[in-house]
């Protein structure tokens, strides 16, 4: 099957629901299991949905995987909690374990792209025994922080910076919902300062079709981005929830995949991998690739993840 999935192809994948800590996620499942072969866990980051991994869902299932892909807690057509407390990253990792016992799998690949590979990291770090393996991309593993992240990003970066911004409940979230096709292909990090100025009037990048990007446009015109937002309202709380993983590492076969040109980088660099993976099987940067790689690069994501799942079983 080509590497490009049509999103008229994506919407032929069946989707279950998910009952799992008082709510619902839409879980889409495809590919056959096979003994002894554990699911493969797909999770994305924000803002996007369960449909950004469909040039690799094809590719992993036609390779023998069956790959459950959620849309995530506060996402799509998965429940939105109005708490902001309903997003702490160890209610997102329960949500996953749900996933498995939904299907009935002891364990799982997981596979996460920005807030989604924040998740898996902390998957295998809080549910281990539930962790074949694990892959991040964009946003890497890093040891815990010496005090709570927010009022560091604060002094480093400004009040500004998008995590800083993000937090008063409402205000970032009708900048992003004014005109959400805006902000879903502006070439900028979101800002204060981004939301002030008059609307671009920008094409779709390259890699992302009118009608790809018609079908974010509507989901996010229907739910708005306060779920995903409120991922980033955690970030203190997160920090004070997970001191008992102080001092762990993921002891499972883990890969990290980036682009060269990821922002992210820029304030997350990956140079503490090595102190948190001690099996780690690949860190692939892949060259002139910008933050939204497995949908940019879906090639060569695929050609990574296929030889990582190859190598751990």
């Amino acid at each position: 099957m080509a590497t490009h999935v049509p999103v008229s192809e994506w919407e032929r994948v069946e989707a279950r629901r998910v009952s799992t800590g008082g709510v619902t996620l839409r879980v889409f499942d495809h590919g056959d299991e096979r003994p002894g072969r554990p699911p493969v866990v797909l999770c994305h980051g924000f803002p996007e949905l369960a449909f950004s991994w469909r040039h690799q869902v094809f590719a992993l299932a036609d390779a023998g995987h069956r790959v459950l892909v959620p849309d995530m807690r506060g996402y799509g057509g998965s429940s939105r909690p109005a708490d902001i407390a309903a997003y702490d990253i160890l209610t997102l990792c329960a949500d996953l374990a749900g996933v498995l016992d939904d299907v009935g799998a002891d364990d799982a690949v997981f596979v996460g792209h920005d807030w989604g590979a924040n998740v898996v990291w902390h998957m295998a770090l809080e549910h281990p025994e539930r962790v074949r393996a694990v892959a991040g991309m964009s946003v890497p593993v890093t040891p815990r922080a010496p005090a709570p992240p927010l009022p560091i990003l604060r002094s480093r970066l400004g009040d500004d910076f998008y995590m800083v911004w993000f937090q008063e409940p409402g205000v970032a979230d009708r900048a992003l919902s004014r005109n959400v096709r805006r902000t879903l292909v502006t070439r900028e990090i979101y800002s204060a300062e981004w939301a002030a100025r008059p609307d671009e009037q920008l094409p779709p990048p390259p890699w992302l079709s009118e009608q790809e990007l018609a079908y974010y446009v509507d989901a996010f015109e229907a739910t708005g981005f306060t779920g995903g937002l409120n991922y980033y309202r955690n970030l203190d709380r997160n920090w004070a929830l997970t001191e008992h993983l102080e001092g762990r590492v993921i002891a499972q076969p883990s890969l990290f995949v980036t682009g060269s040109k990821d922002p992210v980088a820029r304030f997350m660099p990956a140079d503490g991998l090595g102190r948190m993976l001690t099996d780690q099987r690949g860190h692939v940067v892949l060259d002139g690739a910008g933050h939204w790689i497995q949908q940019e690069r879906a090639e060569e994501v695929n050609a990574a993840l296929l030889g990582f799942l190859a190598a751990v079983g």
